[in-house]
């Protein structure tokens, strides 16, 4: 059975086709410029599709991939009924939505209403949704999967901001949590990996990237993590400041003149690794860093403190720890970062071993003999979760 995965965002489309009997991805490709001009790659059987082409909306993108999986040298079906089921990734689903849902036109609507909430997210996942449901028959099942569901399980006393209560009661201001879904998808192939139940394990899990999260899992669920209301908080990012002291941005908007909407592109955009050392790319900071710029080396300590405090203040939370995954594009393939971030934490039963660690983008044990808590690297797949949780709820 196929499912077709797709990330929409407000001018880009991705997506994969995933051969679910051997959870083989069969086609995979990118729309984007969406409303701008427009451009399509695809891959299948070896071969790429490289093009211009316009774009209006959504709707054309969808025609376009449905052309490029079922026409051609390359088609990998002969017709869209093939496709079992489509698997949709939505950002915020807020306190509506906490599980894997069906897609309804009154799903659809919901997932807009919350657009205040995920304002670069929320509405065009809506309007990807919207043309898929003209696209793809009505036959064809689709499901949407939620990056804040996996966080529904945090405690109130966690997601619970010191404002009035009334901003949560009126407003829905509360620690949401995202990257939910790689989180999930890391601790459950760790506990299969361990051939352990899930429910008998404490995990710390490191989703570091561009964006970048940490999350305690307590027995399988999620019970606090390092972004709150918005992806903006917990540790450094690209180009995100990650936490800081309100008071400190009422003082810089006010001392730059800034509206929200240009301090939240100052927080978002313009801060963050890019803000303190130059560059939004880690890559770029520790080659900086080497060549003896010290902004580049004041950032790449900033990031791995951050990352170490939450691990240290996560294990207290859970009462003990039992092992700290790193994932993403960073933590899967950055060995210093993981080394550096351990580094101190023996007094928790942390150590790594070098040899180990000197791995990158698959799943490795890199503790050190002994180390009382298991050191991983697991590489995340949210769009075979998003998958298999589709054609779950599917075929029910």
């Amino acid at each position: 059975m196929k499912v077709l995965v797709i990330n929409a965002g407000s001018s880009s489309l991705k997506y994969q086709l995933i051969e679910m009997d051997g959870e083989e991805v069969i086609a995979k490709g990118l729309c984007e410029r969406i409303g701008i001009d427009g451009r399509f790659n695809h891959s299948a059987k070896g071969a790429k599709i490289e093009e211009d082409i316009s774009f209006p909306t959504h709707t054309e993108a969808f025609e376009r991939v449905i052309s490029a999986l079922t026409k051609g040298d390359n088609a990998v079906i002969a017709d869209v009924s093939e496709i079992a089921a489509v698997g949709h990734r939505v950002v915020q689903g807020a306190e509506v939505f906490s599980k894997t849902t069906l897609v309804t036109p009154d799903v659809i609507q919901k997932i807009d209403d919350l657009k205040e909430l995920a304002p670069v997210h929320n509405h065009p996942h809506a309007l990807a949704l919207w043309a898929a449901e003209k696209v793809f028959p009505k036959t064809t099942p689709q499901a949407v999967v939620f990056d804040t569901a996996f966080h529904a399980t945090i405690p109130e006393k966690a997601y619970i901001y010191g404002f009035p209560y009334e901003a949560y009661e009126k407003y829905a201001v509360r620690k949401y949590g995202f990257h939910g879904t790689s989180h999930r998808f890391v601790s459950q192939a760790l506990a299969k990996h361990l051939n352990k139940d899930i429910s008998d394990l404490k995990i710390v899990s490191c989703h570091l990237g561009n964006g970048s999260s940490i999350t305690a899992i307590d027995g399988g669920k999620s019970v606090d993590t390092s972004m709150g209301f918005t992806p903006l908080d917990g540790v450094l990012m690209g180009t995100r400041s990650g936490a800081a002291d309100p008071s400190a941005v009422l003082f810089l908007q006010e001392k730059l003149g800034l509206n929200p909407k240009e301090m939240s592109d100052y927080l978002n955009k313009k801060s963050g690794l890019l803000g303190i050392g130059g560059h939004a790319d880690n890559r770029d900071i520790s080659a900086a860093a080497e060549k003896g710029d010290k902004k580049a080396a004041l950032t790449k300590e900033i990031l791995r403190y951050g990352i170490k405090k939450y691990i240290g203040s996560y294990a207290a939370v859970m009462g003990g720890l039992d092992a700290v995954i790193f994932t993403g594009g960073i933590g899967e393939n950055d060995k210093s970062v993981r080394a550096d971030v351990i580094n101190g934490l023996e007094f928790l039963g942390l150590s790594v071993d070098p040899d180990r660690n000197n791995t990158r983008g698959e799943l490795a044990e890199i503790s050190a003999e002994g180390s009382k808590v298991k050191v991983f690297v697991v590489p995340t797949n949210e769009e075979l979760l998003i998958a298999r949780d589709t054609l779950e709820l599917t075929q029910k």
